[in-house]
Order: structure tokens, then sequence, then C-alpha cells
């Protein structure tokens, strides 16, 4: 193989390129007199840069992906779907400890549109020992490196207190319907109720466990602070837990989280509750795309979770343009 690229009676060969025993002859004929050419020979257990991005990038991939290329041993890697993009760090950094292999991507928790280029793989050198390579293949397992779960088609149900004021409500509705349906999902009610328990309780379980049973219910009106909410109240009586006051994110810190039976819960906050971004627009996409309304899923917005303008690119795109709330 070539290390460098060169003109041959007057055509270019890339560096990188396979050499027939007819190119080399060409090579010994056609090039000045003195001037060296380096060539490589593959030995035993030794692969070439193609070969190793392609296997590369397939043990990278998970679900939810497709490839392009390899251009210059760099293989690209896009995203098949709209969805949330997932990438194991632990596992990509051990990978990338690998002299010479390259993987790199963009952030976990990332939302991408069909097409969008989510990673790419590397291989530096023209030739590379193939052991290097199936180390890599060993660390990324059956399940990949870098994956994209795709937005799926949620029944929502939105649930709030009256204390939310008429002219408000339209506003809210607006907002609320715009983040869901731009998500694949769609909003099947809004529903007002008095800002007590035993009401908020009866229409609470209609969305749970009623016929027609929500996947994920939205709520709005809720003091975040106050554990006799009757919002709260209500999530224990029917049998279910609060599984975080408050996320690592801000705006939207005071965002919470429950799960009664097999729908997930989430309290909008003030400021989320309308046409701003906030720390609900990284947790939304996370929940209508399969994740559950956990520990492990709230953990994962600390890092990023300053949402400073300059941050938009992680949310969706509904609200990379939308207002920032003060603070």
């Amino acid at each position: 193989m070539l290390t460098r690229d060169l003109v041959v009676a007057g055509k270019r060969w890339a560096k990188g390129r396979r050499l027939s025993a007819a190119d080399v002859e060409r090579l010994a004929t056609d090039l000045p007199e003195g001037r060296p050419v380096t060539l490589l020979l593959l030995e035993s257990g030794d692969i070439h840069e193609d070969e190793a991005a392609h296997r590369l990038a397939s043990a990278a991939a998970g679900i939810g992906l497709t490839q392009r290329g390899p251009v210059e041993s760099r293989l690209d890697l896009l995203a098949a779907h709209d969805g949330v993009l997932h990438v194991r760090i632990a596992a990509l950094e051990r990978i990338d400890r690998i002299d010479p292999l390259e993987v790199f991507t963009r952030l976990d928790g990332q939302v991408v549109r069909t097409g969008e280029l989510v990673a790419s793989v590397k291989v530096a050198p023209h030739v590379v020992p193939v052991a290097l390579v199936a180390a890599a293949e060993s660390i990324a397992g059956r399940t990949g490196v870098i994956s994209v779960a795709p937005f799926l088609p949620r029944r929502v149900g939105v649930l709030v207190k009256e204390a939310l004021h008429a002219p408000a409500r339209e506003r809210f509705e607006g907002s609320v319907r715009q983040k869901v349906e731009a998500l694949g999902s769609t909003v099947e009610s809004v529903v007002y109720v008095e800002d007590a328990t035993e009401p908020v309780a009866g229409a609470l379980y209609q969305m749970v466990f009623g016929n027609g049973r929500m996947d994920l219910v939205m709520t709005a009106g809720s003091a975040s602070t106050d554990p006799h909410d009757p919002f709260f109240e209500a999530i224990d009586a029917l049998g279910g837990r609060i599984v975080r006051r408050g996320v690592p994110a801000h705006p939207g810190s005071m965002l919470w989280l429950a799960r009664v039976g097999r729908t997930d819960i989430i309290g909008l906050p003030t400021c989320g509750a309308y046409s701003k971004a906030t720390a609900a627009d990284l947790l939304l996409p996370r929940l209508l795309s399969g994740e559950r309304a956990d520990a492990r899923t709230v953990a994962r917005l600390g890092h990023g979770g300053i949402l400073t303008r300059e941050m938009r690119f992680r949310m969706p795109h509904y609200a990379r343009e939308l207002e920032a709330p003060d603070g």
C-alpha cells in the first residue's frame, strides 16, 4: 500500500491504495529516478484501514443507525430516525484508549433527526493489528456503544389544577401540544380540576387506571415544595410513588417526577408550563422514547444541565428558539 499520494502516468494514486503487482511495476518505470517511495506490506495479523473502520463502526453501532463511507478510513454513523442519542460513555472511553482507534460522537441524551451525523469512527494508520480491533469489538459487546432510541407514539394526558387562570389556559395547552406532537405523541385530553386531593385523585385515577390508560401524565399548578400538595397526596392515595422532587438542571429544576402503576407523571415547573425552554424539554424526549421516570434517567440530566442559550443544541428542535425563563 502507498503511504502518501502520488501522480503516476498523469493519474492520482491516493495514499492507502492497495497495489497490485502491475502497480508496483509501473511505479518502478514511471517515477523519476532516485525518488524514494515507501510501501507498506501487510503481515499476518494486520488489516487494512478500511476493513478496520468497517469492523469498528459495526461494533460501535447499536440500534437506530446507518453508515456512510468510509472516506480515508473515516466512517460516519447517521440517525436512522428521529430520537434520543444514547452513548455508553465509559465503553466509548475504553475504546478510545486503544491507539490508534478513534470513535467520536455527539453528546449523550441529545435529540437528533433522521439523517443527522451522530458519530464517526476513524483508524489513523493505513494498517493496524487486527487484535486491536478485536479488543474494541469485545468492549462494545452485543449492544454497541452508540444508539438512537426512536420516539414512540405515546398517549399523553394533561391534568391541571383550576388555579391556572383562564386567560393562560389557551397558551398553556398550545405549548404542551406543540412539545408532545413534535416528539411523535398525542395529547389525548386536558382536564382541569379543583385544587383539592379528592378531585385530583379522581381525575388521575381515570388517566392511570381507566379505559384508554395514558402512558404519560403532565401536570401543572402544583406546589412542588409542599408535601401536602393535592397532586402528591393523590399519587400516594393511588399507590404511586414520587421518583424525584426537583431535577439537576436549570432552569426548570423544580420539575418533579412520579409513577403510578405503569404511567409516568411529570410535574411541570411554572416556567415550563408555557412556551419557555426548561429542564422539561430535556426530560420529555427521554420519556417519549421509552425511558422510565426513574432516578437513573434524572441523574443523566446533570451533566450539561446549565441550560443557557448556547446549550439549546441538546434540546428538541422546537425548544431551541424558545424564550428562556428569568434566572
